[in-house]
């Protein structure tokens, strides 16, 4: 089969195995998500809490259900999966029925009154996800539109992992190997999660994209593709476009400076034996989107008088607004943050897959020194999205999730080798073995 057919075939295959978990997949997130959906295109308040609500319960009554079939002490009782939804759904739509009712009601934005409203407003200004929900729950109603666009989104990354290693030429069965890895590795299982983490993946992917397209060059398109990428994640999480943006620009000045160096030591000026040259005009154009990505992200966000970044240590620091807000919230952020990375590598040193992965996506990374830069940079914006988010107690590692990257690509290019390899084969007659690359 072509390799486009294979790819198909990959995606196909991971969208039918999610078919095992058609609901339950969702976060205490997910329910602002698929609200602020539901209410762009066109549904009130109250009926866009309902039909949330159920979407949310029906997967609480489903995960119930399974767990009493196989509860050794509960195996032959009646289903719970009645009284689950039941009390479910008194208990959601009582609160934000209670919240619409108060005194100065909570009615203004698109976000149903699921939680307080400072933290509705972090919500409020990531509209990217719930642009991207309206045609498939409008179309399919809650429950499969929200599967059928997590399935897209999910594949989509796999897919945009094969065209990197592709661009960065990568053979065929290896660049397969990143969609596969893509979709097996906790990528997958975060990408089809209803939450804004999916549609940052596929994004920053499309980012990393324009990047190979670039050192490959094809500038315009390359550029194009960065920057449209950093577009589309304003407007889903606008922190990680300012993250996404800082670490390219970054990569681009590294790239830069280390040709420069080795360009300036090479005989003549020009590329030497050992590979150096120029910094060119396509790093530049990666600087230049680059801080672009980050000046804008600032401005606008100013602009639109956005959550800044001490409302959001006040989120963290307060459970979501459940506690007063700390009067030095900085200083108890940097103890948290000190605290944090101790247990976290504590875990790691435990269960030491993560760690592994990514010293060996690292490792194979030096295959394409240039590229690599760039590939490191943008798992790098997981390390700092979990470092501006310090809570062990998020599910999944949701947080980390885009440091996933670096093993997705990197460890198909250190697998390289064993695929490039000569093979010796015997001929006949007296000639000798020779070697035959596969």
């Amino acid at each position: 089969m072509r390799p486009r057919t294979w790819v198909l075939v990959l995606a196909a295959v991971f969208a039918l195995l999610q078919l095992a978990d058609v609901t339950g997949r969702d976060t205490p997130d997910s329910k602002n998500y698929v609200s602020y959906a539901l209410t762009l295109a066109g549904a009130g308040q109250r009926e866009a809490a309902a039909r949330t609500v159920d979407w949310v319960c029906a997967g609480k009554a489903s995960a119930a259900e399974r767990a009493r079939r196989v509860d050794v002490l509960r195996f032959h009782t009646p289903s719970p999966a009645g009284r689950v939804f039941a009390a479910c759904r008194a208990g959601e739509l009582g609160r934000v029925e209670r919240r619409l009712r108060a005194r100065g009601a909570q009615t203004d934005g698109h976000v149903v009154p699921f939680v307080a409203p400072r933290l509705r407003r972090i919500f409020e200004v990531r509209p990217g996800y719930p642009v991207f929900l309206v045609p498939f729950v409008t179309a399919f109603g809650v429950t499969w539109g929200v599967w059928l666009a997590s399935v897209l989104v999910a594949g989509a990354g796999g897919v945009l992992a094969f065209l990197v290693l592709r661009t960065v030429s990568v053979p065929v069965p290896l660049a397969l190997t990143g969609q596969g890895l893509y979709y097996v590795l906790p990528v997958g299982t975060t990408a089809m999660r209803p939450m804004a983490e999916g549609l940052m993946l596929a994004l920053t992917l499309t980012a990393l994209w324009g990047c190979a397209l670039v050192l490959t060059g094809r500038v315009k398109a390359g550029a194009a593709s960065a920057a449209g990428a950093l577009l589309a994640l304003f407007a889903v999480k606008h922190s990680q476009a300012l993250f996404l943006g800082a670490c390219l620009a970054g990569a681009a000045a590294v790239v830069a400076l280390w040709r420069r160096r080795r360009h300036a030591r090479s005989p003549g000026g020009g590329r030497s034996p050992g590979g150096g040259r120029s910094p060119g005009r396509g790093v530049a154009a990666i600087a230049v989107v680059g801080c672009g990505a980050v000046a804008g992200t600032l401005l606008l966000a100013r602009l639109l008088r956005y959550p800044s970044e001490a409302e959001s240590v006040q989120d963290l620091l307060t459970g979501h607004y459940t506690h007063p807000d700390r009067a030095h919230p900085w200083r108890e952020f940097l103890h948290l943050e000190f605290d944090f990375w101790v247990e976290w590598l504590r875990r790691q040193l435990t269960e030491p897959l993560f760690p592994a992965l990514l010293a060996a996506g690292a490792w194979g990374a030096r295959r394409r020194p240039a590229f690599g830069v760039f590939l490191l940079a943008a798992a790098g914006t997981g390390i700092l999205t979990q470092g501006a988010h310090p809570d062990i107690t998020v599910f999944g590692d949701r947080m980390i999730v885009l440091a996933w990257l670096l093993p997705v690509v990197g460890v198909p290019l250190l697998l390289e080798p064993l695929v490039r390899r000569p093979v010796p084969v015997p001929v006949q007659g007296p000639a000798r073995a020779v070697g035959v690359t596969r």
